[in-house]
């Protein structure tokens, strides 16, 4: 193997890992905003409605820091109990979840 198709290799690595890692975290905020509608109270379409804008939260900026403030503003307002360390915890767990279902599909 020359250096040449080592770097291409490399470089094909990176970009499928880096696109795992959006389908990953797209996938996650999904759940995480399903989650979040459930404590929420909410169903149906306006269930499906909180999930997108859960999703829409995350183009805000890099990192998941928009998607929790989202959350936990919406979790303040309506009186949900849950810790700062809960929120995140559970969207490091979707994160995992979502991971698996893609590499599963």
């Amino acid at each position: 193997m020359t250096m040449e198709d080592r770097e291409n290799a490399f470089e094909s690595k990176y970009a499928h890992d880096a696109e795992v890692r959006f389908r990953a975290e797209a996938r996650r905020n999904k759940l995480i905003g399903q989650w979040a509608a459930e404590k929420l109270g909410k169903t149906g379409e306006e269930a499906e409605a909180y999930v997108l804008e859960v999703i829409k939260a995350d183009f805000q900026e890099a990192g998941d820091d928009d998607v929790f403030r989202k959350i936990r503003a919406d979790f303040d307002a309506a009186g949900v109990d849950k810790s700062d360390h809960r929120i995140r915890r559970t969207m490091e767990e979707m994160l995992q979840e979502a991971i698996r279902q893609i590499q599963g599909s």
